[in-house]
């Protein structure tokens, strides 16, 4: 395994839904916006899988500082382009009272033989995610540190979400978003692969039946990327506030940089079997920050706000190395704030309080993302 510093480059990808400003509700992308979009910002943005859906990518960034300048342009440039259209973005993980049966999936190959391959659960697919790459050229250290990292899943989603509301109804879920998701095969958290060998073999089972071409079709919560060196963390909800966006990131290179500081000690973080795991993940699904975690060591629940102060302290000096201590503090201010779930239902109850209908206080929520989207630009 390379001994070398990996570079940790940044690469941040969101999902977007569009809507109409007035009714609220969903709309589909005109060409014209479409091809406006593509043409600016140059490979940087295209369509998903549904026709109300984008979805924009930042190009390889040295430090969070540069994904900062990236991401505030292509959002920028997103409501900018939308705007003259009628419509607006809102980085939010489920539409409020959106229904799926009414959408209409992408016309090209590969949404195609999505849809034919997955049937009536490529239709619900109504959901949006954030991506985050870490650079990490070596692939044993990929499969090593995607070992260790799968642990601070959970944390990671219970400070992003960002869908509570499901076809109009409050789900009681601070993130269903993953209901959904997890439908879908080969998702979830990632298995424990021995190393680059033994994870490319599970690969090659797959494609060499044909049931899949490449390792893109695999959707873990945390993967080797498909198309870059890097380690790609899938887990998270779309964050409405860019600045929030950002803490994410820099708390995801911060814990890989991290990990790997441990192994240059002869140390590692303790592996955790799956079905550990997998309860942490299903609290954070089910109540974000509200109810706390499992501290394996400890055997006991803690506070996400315990955790999460223990979590910047742990990576204090990685956050130093990096350049992103105030993007990492920023994860102070979502645990102060609430997650986006938490603000999408106290402007919910806010609007039933004041009088409004049910689906007033629905298109509350949407006015409510439609500005978080241009908060922080």
């Amino acid at each position: 395994m390379v001994t070398t510093e990996p570079d940790f480059t940044l690469g941040v990808e969101e999902e977007y839904l569009l809507v109409d400003p007035e009714t609220c509700a969903l709309a589909h992308a005109p060409d014209a916006l479409m091809s406006a979009c593509t043409t600016e910002l140059e490979g940087q943005f295209s369509p998903e899988f549904l026709q109300c859906q984008v979805e924009i990518g930042t190009r390889v960034c040295a430090d969070i500082s540069q994904a900062r300048q990236d991401l505030t342009n292509l959002r920028r440039t997103v409501a900018r382009i939308a705007g003259e259209y009628g419509l607006a973005p809102i980085a939010a993980s489920c539409h409020p009272f959106g229904d799926w049966k009414k959408q209409h999936h992408t016309d090209r190959d590969r949404y195609n033989a999505l849809h034919k391959d997955l049937a009536g659960v490529a239709r619900r697919m109504l959901i949006c995610g954030m991506h985050v790459h870490v650079g990490i050229p070596d692939p044993e250290q990929r499969i090593d540190l995607m070992n260790q990292m799968t642990y601070f899943l959970p944390h990671l989603l219970a400070l992003s979400t960002s869908s509570p509301f499901w076809q109009g109804e409050d789900t009681g879920l601070a993130s269903y978003r993953l209901t959904v998701f997890d439908n879908l095969p080969r998702t979830g958290l990632p298995p424990r692969p021995t190393g680059w060998d033994d994870y490319q073999s599970m690969v090659n089972v797959l494609t060499g039946m044909k049931l899949i071409e490449d390792s893109s079709k695999i959707w873990w919560d945390l993967r080797p990327s498909a198309r870059f060196p890097t380690l790609e963390t899938r887990i998270c909800d779309v964050s409405p506030r860019l600045e929030h966006t950002l803490s994410l990131a820099a708390a995801i290179q911060c814990i890989t940089r991290m990990l790997w500081r441990l192994s240059r000690q002869n140390q590692r973080w303790r592996i955790y079997d799956r079905f550990l795991l997998s309860e942490n993940r299903w609290r954070a699904q089910r109540y974000g920050l509200g109810e706390g975690l499992i501290d394996f060591g400890a055997g006991q629940i803690v506070p996400m706000t315990d955790l999460i102060e223990e979590l910047i302290a742990l990576v204090s000096q990685d956050a130093d190395a990096l350049n992103c201590q105030p993007e990492l503090a920023g994860l102070r201010d979502i645990l102060a704030q609430g997650t986006s779930s938490d603000r999408q239902r106290q402007v919910h109850g806010a609007a039933l309080k004041a009088g409004a209908t049910g689906r007033e206080a629905l298109n509350a929520v949407v006015h409510h993302l439609i500005s978080e989207f241009t908060r922080d630009l």
